[in-house]
């Protein structure tokens, strides 16, 4: 009886320890799964999202150059019209993030800056210009660098920046659905993401 008894115990305990193992190999499948769900995800994300604009600027440029003193002024001009199309993107295959399956924590360590294209077209009107003060390269580089920093000005005064900042939370977004019909937790900059609004209000 006692041996009877015995093979019973020992019968169960093998039972018990193959069920334990099968379970135990099915969650690191599942989590494994996961990961790799996650990571493609990530990879599907990675792409340059823009946000394009357009501007329109009309610039008179003028320079004067004292000749023998102060005794003639040579004098150069023009009328100077700038179209320029603008784009904002965010390369989102430079975001850095960690997968950790122990806390099954999805975690954004880094996003990407945003990348501003500046495309100006110049178009010149009514250049004017004394013999001894003619245009030059330097006239040239001195408007491009003033057209440019007076764009940039109209760039940051526009909701150019603010819809590309939507359009890079819409992305981030899909991260936050994934891993939250997955049971795991979404963080950036070390704290964790719990609602949509959270994540409308990161501060990138």
């Amino acid at each position: 009886m006692r041996k009877i008894l015995f093979g019973v115990v020992i019968t169960l305990i093998i039972l018990f320890t193959f069920k334990y193992c099968e379970a135990k190999n099915e969650d690191e499948i599942t989590l494994q799964e996961n990961s790799a769900l996650l990571q493609k995800q990530i990879k599907n994300v990675g792409k340059l999202i823009v946000t394009e604009g357009h501007f329109s600027e009309v610039f008179s440029y003028k320079n004067s150059k004292a000749i023998l003193g102060d005794l003639i002024e040579a004098e150069k001009k023009a009328l100077v019209v700038v179209n320029a199309d603008v784009t904002i993107g965010y390369d989102l295959s430079k975001i850095t993030y960690n997968i950790d399956e122990t806390t099954k924590t999805l975690q954004i360590l880094s996003i990407p800056k945003e990348e501003i294209k500046i495309s100006p077209d110049f178009e010149y009107y009514d250049i004017q210009a004394d013999f001894l003060n003619q245009f030059e390269a330097k006239d040239y580089n001195a408007i491009k660098k003033t057209v440019n920093a007076s764009l940039m000005k109209k760039i940051e005064a526009s909701d150019l920046k603010s819809n590309a900042q939507n359009r890079l939370i819409s992305e981030l977004a899909k991260f936050y659905i994934l891993t939250s019909s997955l049971g795991w937790s979404l963080e950036y900059n070390q704290s964790t993401i719990a609602s949509y609004e959270e994540l409308q209000g990161l501060k990138l």
